[in-house]
């Protein structure tokens, strides 16, 4: 693969849906070509070490891209990450698996140009007989040195508070409906010692279901813009979006910036894991 030939986009910037995303046939003919490194993005090891697409590595969302308070990691870490992951500056990365568009977000908020997800399912990629392994990916250490954050991508707490009053910025709660209802803290319909369900202030309640065909597909974007039918139009409108820990977050900022073309659009990455748990963060239920 030439990677001089592939497009260099703002991050923050639109970017055509061939540029973004690359099919299963595509990355098994370019999973050994050494400027291409696949990640996966899963919650545990589990389904890594049963199989995984040959030669990609694990990032963990809890172990790897989160720290104890759910926090997102630092630049020092996720670059750390990236050199043991074999990533250099002219890589290009495909992320697949549980949370692609997390692991894509935070390379971008990092700085990296060529960031891409996988447009099929972990199942699709194996019912079609692409190549799989067990064995863990152990690709050489590169010395990558991260770029400064790229503040246009995330918001803070802070970013939010002024949300709530701020009729230019629209907030996307794009959890599940007993979630944002406050019948339950986390996804699984567990609570928190501490927490409390419910959701931000003035939040619109955007889920995210319908995103993909059963081949786990994006698509296509008359579909999908029925899919955020409460999204208020307009390009250039800020949109902040937010879920439990980031995942369905990434997946929505993803989906929107680089498949709908909006123009503003930030990630709260602390998303409820931090606001829910905060004692001073007002909290609204119906």
């Amino acid at each position: 693969m030439n990677t001089t030939s592939v497009t260099r986009r703002s991050s923050a910037g639109p970017a055509a849906r061939e540029d973004v995303l690359v099919g299963p046939a595509w990355l098994e003919a370019h999973r050994h070509d050494p400027a291409v490194r696949v990640v996966e993005v899963d919650v545990s090891r589990l389904a890594y070490d049963e199989w995984h697409i040959d030669g990609a590595v694990l990032w963990n969302v809890y172990a790897d891209l989160k720290d104890a308070q759910y926090g997102t990691a630092g630049r020092a870490a996720v670059a750390r990450l990236a050199a043991q992951s074999g990533i250099r500056p002219d890589s290009t990365v495909v992320f697949y698996g549980y949370a692609p568009a997390m692991g894509l977000w935070l390379m971008k908020l990092y700085g990296h140009a060529d960031v891409r997800i996988l447009d099929c399912s972990r199942d699709t990629w194996r019912g079609e007989g692409r190549p799989c392994s067990s064995a863990p990916a152990e690709p050489a250490s590169t010395g990558y040195v991260l770029p400064g954050p790229d503040a246009r991508l995330r918001a803070d707490r802070t970013a939010v508070r002024e949300a709530m009053s701020d009729p230019g910025t629209t907030i996307l709660d794009v959890r599940t409906r007993d979630e944002y209802a406050g019948g339950r803290f986390w996804p699984s319909g567990g609570m928190e010692a501490g927490g409390r369900a419910g959701h931000v202030p003035s939040a619109v309640h955007q889920p995210i279901d319908g995103l993909y065909d059963d081949r786990g597909s994006f698509r296509p974007a008359a579909e999908l813009r029925a899919v955020f039918s409460a999204v208020p139009p307009g390009r250039d409108r800020d949109l902040i979006t937010y879920c439990t820990i980031g995942g369905r977050a990434s997946t929505a900022w993803f989906v929107l910036t680089y498949l709908l073309g909006r123009a503003h659009v930030r990630v709260y990455d602390g998303s409820w894991a931090e606001w829910g748990r905060l004692p001073g963060t007002p909290v609204e239920r119906p």
